[in-house]
């Protein structure tokens, strides 16, 4: 999926209400149930040393970075991997790109051997504390871990750097010396593996409180605007997506500080050892499953690459499904803990029936105030169940949820009536916790 892609699957709405409001603000600010970490730019902890050696030594070297929308934008993401080209020539350097706008680490956890490890990283930079920003600390603590340890068991040789952006909402706790609490809880897993950190918006932050710095505002282009706003830096235009120009220049240049710190410690290469579990329940089984590999009715059809939705989501979902009759169903059982549909929601979805083992029916829209475009989304079934056999089955539903209504949440209207009358599901994979039982 293209950056710009990536970027559209944003779910602004959310971000908004999390991260930008002034009740956010406060929320971000309250330590809630964890204590919160002391706010360091740089803890280096056990450092990168396979990282470092293999950039010495001029081998091949692959950086993954997963991520949301701030790690797919054009920003820190090619601006850190162009930094290291050219400050280790010998070595080809090269990224996985694997950042989806609007997701944090309770997806990242599931997509992340097939969008990162099958590809053999050396360097893997997770970057989810502004999309964790509304997670149970619980919930971080065993989707981070099963991110670290999945990746160790299947790469022991490949080194993990935890790297932390900002929004607005969260300066005030950042300007008080204490990390929010999505970051305070990423620094938990952190110190309990020695996995380096760097918290890329600390100086954002503090030049913000000096004066030096806006949050949100038009990029000066014009010399009467750049006159205007003096030598006060314009981080973004929304409070959350830096300024390539600006805001990501400061996210690499904290990067730039904190490698001579990292690289000090990465004194003993070598593969990593796991280690007794922080969270005993984490996430480390955390799979995605084909959703063929589920009972589909007759009705579901595979989208061919060669059609235009196919071709958008074949790298994330490459076994994206349809269907869009009343009563076509998929069915599954699974024996763990959690699992979830990974679907695309968009103009021409409807609803579906799920039925969870013997609890009640359950009527869930897959639609939203954004479905002006397909995006990826993902549908919960059941979480922080028994670890036992569980029984699925999801059905479309005869109705379609009132599209008008939801849409005019964002002052958006059904521009199409074609478009959007119709009761799509377009399921792609299943997010487990546990196995598929056949």
């Amino acid at each position: 999926m293209s950056p710009s892609a990536a970027l559209e699957c944003l779910p602004r709405l959310i971000l908004w209400l999390l991260f930008v409001s002034p009740a956010a603000a406060a929320w971000a600010a309250s330590p809630d149930d964890i204590p919160l970490a002391p706010a360091v730019e740089c803890s280096p902890r056990a450092g990168l040393p396979n990282f470092f050696a293999k950039l010495r030594a001029g081998q091949e070297v692959r950086i993954g970075y997963l991520g949301g929308s701030i790690t797919a934008q054009e920003g820190w993401r090619p601006k850190s991997l162009a930094y290291f080209q050219k400050a280790y020539p010998k070595a080809k350097v090269s990224q996985i790109n694997a950042a989806i706008g609007g997701t944090g680490s309770d997806l990242g956890v599931f997509r992340l051997k097939q969008d990162v490890l099958d590809h053999k990283p050396d360097l893997l930079l997770v970057e989810f504390a502004v999309n964790d920003g509304g997670a149970p600390p619980t919930q971080i603590y065993r989707t981070m871990e099963g991110i670290v340890r999945q990746t160790w068991k299947t790469l022991p040789d490949c080194d993990i750097g935890f790297v932390y952006t900002l929004v607005e909402g969260f300066a005030p706790t950042l300007q008080e010396g204490k990390f929010p609490r999505a970051a305070s809880a990423m620094e938990t897993i952190a110190d309990h593996y020695g996995i380096p950190s760097i918290h890329l918006g600390l100086e954002v932050a503090r030049m913000a409180k000096s004066g030096k710095l806006i949050f949100k505002g038009p990029l000066p282009k014009t010399e009467a605007e750049k006159k205007a706003a003096g030598d006060k830096i314009v981080f973004s235009a929304d409070s959350v997506h830096p300024y390539p120009e600006t805001g990501h220049e400061l996210y690499l240049q904290a990067i730039i500080r904190s490698l001579p710190a990292i690289q000090a410690h990465s004194t003993q290469p070598g593969p990593h050892r796991l280690g007794t579990p922080f969270m005993p329940d984490n996430y480390q089984q955390a799979q995605i499953v084909p959703i063929d590999k589920a009972v589909l009715s007759a009705g579901f059809q595979r989208l061919a690459s060669q059609s235009e939705m196919g071709r958008r989501f074949a790298d994330r979902l490459p076994s994206l499904h349809r269907a869009n009759k009343p009563g076509e169903m998929i069915r599954f059982k699974f024996k763990g803990t959690r699992a979830a549909i990974y679907d695309v929601i968009g103009p021409d979805c409807g609803q579906v029936i799920v039925t969870l083992d013997d609890q009640p029916p359950v009527v869930r829209p897959r639609f939203d105030a954004y479905c002006v475009y397909p995006r990826l989304a993902t549908l919960v079934i059941g979480t922080d169940l028994p670890d036992t056999v569980h029984t699925v089955k999801i059905e479309i539903h005869r109705e379609q949820p009132d599209k008008a209504k939801i849409l005019s949440q964002r002052h958006e209207k059904i521009d199409n009536p074609k478009r959007f009358n119709d009761t799509a599901f377009y399921p792609g994979a299943l997010l487990l916790v546990g196995e598929l039982v056949e």
